[in-house]
This record gives C-alpha cells, structure tokens and sequence, in this order.
C-alpha cells in the first residue's frame, strides 16, 4: 500500500472514530470509508505541498458551493467545522456573495474568479479545465484548482469502446435493416465486420481516461501504443509510450486511434490533415478528449477519401455541431452528444471527492488531484 494509500485509511479512520464521538450520521462514516477506496481505485495523486504551505494559505472561514442544497451543505459542513458554508448562485451579486469566501467548490468562471478578491482554491466537478486556467487571475494570482482527474476515466472507456464496436461491427446498418423490418445477413459476408484482436491500438494521451481506454484494449487483445507529455513510462499493457513529437509516426501503425489528450495551447488542432495521412487506410478515428485538438475539415477528408473507415466523436469543433454540418449525415460516423462521462453511478463519487479535499483543505493537508494551471491539466 503507497504512502498516499496508507494516509487515506488513516484519515478514513479518524472521520469514522471522529463521527462516533459526536453522534455524527452513519452516513458520514460510511463516505469516510468510500473515499478511501476511492482514492485507491482510482489511482488520485495527492499533492506533494500541503495547502498549508502554499502562499497566503489561512485557514478558511468563508467557501462558496454552487448547486449544493441543504442537505448537501450540511453533509459537507461536517467536515468544515467553523467554516462558513455558503451557497453561490451565478447570476446573483457575484461580488457581495464571494466577498472574504476563501474558496469555490462547482464552478470557474471570469465573473466568479474576478469577483473573488480572496480565493485561493477552486474545485471542480470536471475534468477539462482548458477554459478555467486561461481566466485572467488564475495564473497571476497562484489561485489552486483541483478537478475530476480519472473519476471518469471507467466509463469513458467503455463509451469508446461502444462508439468503435458500433463502427467496426456496422450496427449502423444493422439498426436500418431493423427499422426496415429487413434480415440482411447476405450483407455481413460482403465485408464490413471487422475484429479488433491483433490490431494496433494508439491511444494518443495517457492519462487517466487513456490508461483506462488501453486496459480495455489489452483485453481485446490489442496491441496497445500510446503518446504521453509527462514520460515513456506506462502500464505493462501498452507495448509502447512515446512521446507527443511521435503521434504521427506512431500513427502509421495504428488501426485505431483514441484522443484523450486535453486540450492546451500545445494540442490545439494536432489531429490535422498531416496525422490522418499517415493513417494506414481503413483506420477507425475515435474522440472523447476535446473538439479543439481536431482539425474537422482534415477529419471529413480523411472520411471522404477512404483514408479513415470511420469515426466517433463524443466531442466536435464546432461544438454543438452545426445541422447542416456533412458529419451528421455519414454512415460512417456516429456522433454522441459530450455525453461520454454519463452513467448509472450519477454523482456521488464526485461529491466524495469534493468532501475529502475540503476536509483536506480546511486542516492544511495536501490536496487531491490538483491541476497544474501553467500546463493546463
């Protein structure tokens, strides 16, 4: 058990024998005890500086919490004892309800951070955080942001892998010949159904969501590559991690690719027409990172010309894409609406997390997933 580990069973255990001095909720104990799973589960990285130590670090006394209601405040002030816990609604008077708040829990915005003089912690319920660290302040005023980094990665994965079984098994024209009232088996021997075991998966961003998207492809048993800006280092299940320079010339390998990079100044566009050329042809192009990292006129090239033999985007540039946009109208390309990050699990894992940094946040500790705002993730 890692060091990080070990300190969440701890603290775990103190919330827990903390709530049975004080008669707190079971509820409470048991959160104690899931958040710690959780943080092991998912592999949450702690900081290695405590919030205590960061510059203009004091104890706080105010924090804003956005869409919380009372139930929701009272579960979290249990955690926060002598805190005042506020809920924030944007639209209201920003600058009055964020005056002396220390912190902002559910929200990052221009209006929010110009209108909180004193913040020296954001928390987010997203992972992609490309239009919150580039709010003028947030750089200059060492304001620390901490997101839903991996939450999600589970079952964004299994989106990805839906949107590719969706292309490379034709449930397209399956779901016609359904509608059609029409039993079309002469069609599946004319080609069109396409396996994944032994092809070359590249999942371009190994992060949280991408190691989650090879672990699955490892167990189609895949040959499993992948990019990553941090180091080569990666799972025993990727064959092989490069570095960013190397997307294209690992592309020329790949059967299928997967974005999750987020998007920053260094992964704008990087998907352009250069990268869909050296694509073997018959490729399959799968996107649930961020539209911006995709030039979609070299996309719709690249689908036009057969380089590519499909496409699934969780997410597009433009986005929402317009009506009239051709991509909505090819068979080859299934479009889901940035809705890669749902499931029946809701939101409460978010919530736990959220409660575990502020408690963390309160007493001085170091925090969990927090962003490094300079590199954007």
């Amino acid at each position: 058990m890692s060091v990080i580990q070990v300190r969440a069973w701890l603290a775990a255990l103190l919330l827990i024998s903390a709530g049975a001095a004080s008669a707190e909720p079971a509820s409470n104990a048991r959160s104690a005890g899931e958040v710690a799973a959780l943080i092991e589960s998912l592999n949450l990285q702690e900081s290695e500086v405590a919030a205590r130590d960061w510059p203009g670090w004091r104890p706080p006394q105010r924090i804003a919490v956005r869409a919380a209601p009372p139930e929701r405040l009272a579960w979290l002030q249990s955690v926060a004892p002598g805190v005042e816990l506020v809920p924030l609604e944007e639209g209201a008077d920003l600058g009055a309800s964020l005056r002396g708040t220390d912190a902002v829990i559910g929200t990052c915005s221009e209006e929010v951070i110009a209108g909180g003089a004193d913040l020296r912690w954001v928390q987010v319920f997203w992972a992609g955080v490309e239009h919150c660290v580039s709010i003028p302040g947030m750089v200059e005023r060492d304001i620390r942001l901490t997101n839903m980094q991996r939450v999600a990665g589970p079952v964004m994965a299994e989106h990805v892998f839906a949107l590719l079984l969706g292309l490379t098994r034709n449930m397209g024209n399956w779901v016609d010949a359904q509608r059609a009232a029409e039993w079309r088996q002469h069609e599946a021997q004319q080609g069109g159904m396409i396996s994944l075991r032994g092809k070359t998966l590249l999942v371009a961003g190994l992060g949280g969501i991408g190691t989650e998207v090879a672990r699955l492809g490892h167990a189609f048993e895949m040959d499993v590559i992948a990019t990553r800006a941090s180091a080569r280092e990666g799972p025993d299940y990727v064959s092989y991690v490069g570095l960013p320079h190397e997307l294209n010339t690992l592309a020329k390998r790949a059967h299928v690719v997967v974005n999750t990079v987020p998007l920053t100044p260094q992964t704008q566009g990087i998907f352009d027409a250069e990268f869909f050329a050296a694509l073997p042809p018959g490729a399959f192009f799968i996107n649930v990172g961020r539209g911006g990292s995709v030039d979609t006129a070299a996309l719709l090239a690249a689908l036009e010309s057969g380089r590519l033999a499909g496409a699934g985007l969780d997410v597009t540039d433009p986005e929402p894409l317009p009506g009239d946009h051709p991509l909505w109208r090819r068979k080859d390309v299934i479009i889901t609406p940035h809705v890669s990050t749902g499931s029946d699990a809701g939101w409460e894992d978010r919530w736990l997390i959220v409660r575990e940094n502020l408690r963390r946040y309160v007493e001085g500790s170091p925090l969990l997933s927090v962003v490094d705002v300079k590199r954007g993730y």
